[in-house]
């Protein structure tokens, strides 16, 4: 369908930078072009956007038949279900789910009656090649997957031919998909559509340079969608200068794969550089003194007056640092 086919959107329940995305998109459709990309910045509303993206697609005049929404983790699939489902796209008022079933897949099976099915990449994987899957690894991150890891090789699988899905939207569309995981997306006859806040130069490359909408950090301040932040940085020694692990002291060890934990005794000294740290080596003193520096200064430096923890996005070098940071 054209886009002039399709009815205009409702500018009351949309912000402009999500109308922009969504036009955007159904241009790049009606061009034929396999893949899009739309650049988000975070808080901007990017799964609202894809909601009001699929059910225009799912209803008339296009009728797409099946969209799949990947996302890196089964927390963000959860979040991504709960919105879908609450989508009231206007008009006659009914729920998203009240019109279209909604798939958060957690078993083995794709739901024949879901017009839109939310999974990881991962057990789209094991689905795909009939495997066993284990529900942890839906909270590892398929995404974010070390680059070295092995290339996730498909075959055709009868039971979920390659026309299975009209779209694919990718949510926060980072590196892995574009090696390890690459066969997964490209092995359906599907329309792919990236959602980013920080698109590099592999996505670009991967969505053809298509980029069918930009809505960057500065433009979502000045529209008041997102606030300006402020630098408050914590120095510590060994983040400024580095330090040494002393021979003899018991260093926990993860596994990449498992995540389990092993120690082993250093046999001798082992300095490290800032730029190690929370990279090949943790020092878990050092996180602690920082987040306890950030909770003291919240309610004198940061926000007077203030009772409550605001919301607080913490950024991490690695999902070991991450565990740490949880810890």
């Amino acid at each position: 369908a054209r886009p002039a086919t399709l009815p205009p959107l409702d500018p009351a329940r949309l912000r402009p930078c999500q109308a922009e995305a969504i036009a955007g998109v159904e241009a790049s459709l009606a061009q034929g072009r396999p893949r899009a990309l739309v650049s988000m910045a975070t808080g901007a509303g990017k799964t609202y956007t894809a909601c009001a993206l699929t059910h225009r697609l799912l209803s008339p005049p296009v009728r797409m038949g099946k969209v799949l929404f990947l996302v890196d983790r089964a927390n963000l699939g959860t979040q991504a279900k709960r919105e879908f489902d609450a989508f009231t796209p206007g008009g006659a008022g009914l729920l998203f789910r009240e019109e279209f079933t909604v798939q958060h897949l957690q078993g083995s099976t794709i739901d024949p009656s879901a017009s839109v099915v939310i999974s990881t990449v991962q057990r789209l994987y094991s689905v795909l090649r009939g495997q066993p899957f284990d529900d942890a690894d839906d909270e590892r991150g398929g995404f974010e997957r070390a680059a070295d890891d092995a290339e996730r090789p498909v075959t055709y699988n009868p039971a979920i031919p390659p026309e299975t899905f009209d779209l694919i939207i990718v949510d926060e569309c980072h590196r892995s998909i574009y090696g390890n995981w690459r066969q997964v997306l490209e092995y359906f006859d599907a329309f792919l559509v990236g959602l980013t806040a920080t698109p590099g130069n592999h996505t670009l490359g991967f969505f053809q340079r298509n980029v069918v909408s930009q809505y960057p950090f500065e433009r979502s301040v000045a529209d008041g969608v997102n606030v300006d932040f402020e630098v408050w940085r914590v120095r510590t020694e060994v983040g400024e200068r580095g330090g040494t692990i002393p021979a003899g002291f018991a260093v926990p060890h993860r596994d990449k794969e498992t995540r389990r934990r092993r120690l082993a005794a250093l046999e001798e000294d082992r300095p490290y550089t800032p730029g190690e740290l929370n990279r090949t080596v943790e020092n878990p003193n050092q996180i602690r003194t920082v987040l306890q520096a950030y909770r003291d200064a919240l309610p004198t430096q940061l926000f007077p007056g203030r009772t409550e923890v605001p919301k607080t996005l913490i950024f991490c070098q690695s999902d070991p640092h991450a565990e740490t940071v949880t810890e």
